[in-house]
């Protein structure tokens, strides 16, 4: 008897082919992404549109940039100096790191436990798209974290002022955990790698 063909596929049984298929329910989860990434979308141009009328002179864009950039129970800024631009930018900064974190959940994802998007050759494929998988996934994703982590705690050391030492401390702590988790990681996976490798060698 002649042996299947190695991309000939094997038809499953019903008990398997029902619990591979159950995938699909994953779907709905990311679209519901893609929506979250609308929002993302909007308010960017929002903040994006204040900014701009700030700039010009706006006062009912002043009064929303100067409430945006304010630290709960301190003083509201009261005129558009340099400080008060970084902080909106930043903000900016954090909404497109977030929303390229998205990004990766939702390609990334799909590519990886739902169904292949068969994007090979395509000139705007992602180049972390064609070697992805959980691993390298979960990899991406927490140095994503890390950026927005540093975006945040950036945020907090130009407002310094306006926080307590307390707050400052908690947050560079958690931003050092969230950085040594990453390292980890990378560590882990990386060993992962090299152990697959040397398994392949031959003895």
């Amino acid at each position: 008897m002649l042996d299947m063909e190695p991309n000939q596929s094997r038809k499953l049984s019903p008990l398997p082919a029902f619990i591979f298929m159950s995938r699909w329910l994953q779907l709905p989860l990311y679209l519901g992404l893609i929506l979250a990434q609308c929002v993302y979308v909007f308010h960017f141009w929002v903040e994006l549109k204040d900014l701009i009328g700030a700039a010009i002179g706006n006062e009912a864009a002043l009064e929303h940039i100067f409430h945006a950039v304010a630290v709960p129970g301190a003083a509201v800024p009261t005129k558009l100096n340099e400080t008060t631009i970084m902080l909106v930018v930043l903000g900016l900064i954090d909404v497109v790191m977030i929303s390229n974190l998205l990004i990766m959940v939702i390609v990334g994802g799909y590519e990886t436990f739902v169904s292949r998007m068969h994007l090979e050759g395509h000139p705007d494929q992602p180049e972390w798209l064609s070697h992805v998988n959980a691993s390298v996934l979960k990899t991406k994703l927490a140095m994503a974290i890390v950026g927005i982590s540093s975006i945040h705690l950036l945020k907090t050391f130009i407002n310094a002022a306006s926080y307590s030492m307390e707050v400052i401390i908690a947050q560079t702590a958690i931003h050092i955990v969230f950085l040594l988790s990453t390292i980890a990681i990378a560590y882990t996976d990386n060993l992962m790698t090299r152990t697959q490798l040397l398994s392949k060698q031959p003895h």
